[in-house]
């Protein structure tokens, strides 16, 4: 019996190494014991090891994912955590998901993070399966457990902001939104900077439009979808343009460019993580502080008191704002600051869901 139970922990091992083959996991990741693998272990006992399960599109998305992994990366520089990474691939079923997180759970990674709503399923699933493994899901709260943390947040008084910015800088009267997926996720970015945009100017022309729908995901990883479709929205008229679509966003900014048009990041503050050639496009960027969260998430587990259920993100608690890096923003960061004043003491109500 001993035997069984020793060869069955070795064929865990070597599939989870060859899973993360590939993955673009950071040199070294993944080193340490996997002693307690079935349980999660136990973080007192050594090193935290910290897994975690990318959304599409991956590191080098330049705005979402990379901003996890930004607060991964932090993680290991300043609490001593090693790491694996692992990517997704366009067009995954739940199955292969809950595979990905099964086998962090079962390599004694014992905080394992998801990045995306998309794993909300899979998530729920395996965190059941080992109770003992701290999990963590980004934008998502469909769902509560006793071991999971759903960091979420308030990404519709962000977009509120970058609209009202988009709106005080068009010339044309005219702005739009491009959403990677249409999800209420999505929805909640469209009402926010619908808002926005309409607070500053009331009869201002907005287009609206998402890349795919549900279940198709690609949307957040086209930047040739993004490109034809932001071409399609300045050539209309729009001369500032929202993208909340990952890396789809990067075919956003390149429209703009050709057009001689201005663009708005997202999640990251995409001035700065961008080819320095499309800098000039950049009006501002949301920011979702993804690194943030995934840093604070991996250090209540390491001090013994991991966070559990919900943990939103907002203006108020500094989780969410806009970017200033370029200048372009300067001359109405007073307006923009006086809205995010008004948000954060409850003057204004930022919608969730688009026309409301």
């Amino acid at each position: 019996m001993r035997r069984m139970t020793t060869m069955m922990a070795i064929a865990s091992a070597a599939a989870l190494a060859l899973t993360a083959c590939g993955s673009g996991s950071s040199p070294g990741t993944g080193s340490g014991s996997t002693a307690g693998a079935s349980t999660g272990g136990s973080p007192a006992a050594s090193a935290l090891r910290v897994g975690m399960a990318y959304d599409v599109g991956g590191r080098g998305d330049k705005s979402f994912n990379d901003a996890a992994a930004a607060g991964l990366e932090k993680a290991k520089a300043e609490l001593g955590v090693t790491t694996k990474e692992l990517e997704a691939k366009q067009g995954e079923t739940d199955a292969q998901k809950e595979e990905r997180l099964r086998l962090l759970a079962q390599g004694g990674y014992q905080a394992v993070i998801a990045v995306g709503f998309a794993y909300a399923g899979p998530v729920k699933k395996v965190a059941a399966e080992f109770p003992k493994t701290h999990f963590a899901i980004i934008d998502d709260s469909s769902f509560k457990a006793p071991n999971v943390a759903n960091l979420v947040f308030a990404a519709n008084e962000g977009s509120f902001l970058v609209g009202a910015a988009a709106a005080l800088k068009s010339k044309t009267g005219h702005v739009g939104y491009i959403g990677g997926v249409q999800t209420p996720l999505l929805q909640e970015f469209q009402a926010g900077f619908d808002a926005g945009a309409k607070m500053v100017n009331p009869k201002i022309k907005i287009d609206d439009k998402y890349l795919t729908q549900v279940p198709d995901f690609s949307g957040f990883a086209d930047p040739a979808k993004g490109k034809v479709t932001a071409d399609g929205m300045y050539q209309g008229g729009a001369d500032v343009i929202f993208a909340a679509a990952g890396s789809s966003g990067l075919g956003v900014f390149e429209a703009a460019k050709a057009d001689k048009k201005l663009a708005i990041g997202v999640d990251s503050d995409q001035y700065n993580t961008v080819d320095p050639a499309l800098r000039p496009v950049i009006l501002t960027s949301m920011i979702k502080k993804v690194d943030v969260a995934v840093f604070d998430f991996v250090k209540s587990v390491k001090d013994g008191s991991p966070l559990v259920g919900e943990t939103v993100f907002n203006l108020k608690t500094g989780g969410i704002d806009y970017s200033t890096s370029g200048g372009q923003v300067d001359d109405i960061k007073a307006k923009l600051d006086e809205y995010k004043a008004k948000i954060i003491s409850g003057a204004i109500t930022v919608p969730t869901k688009p026309g409301s």
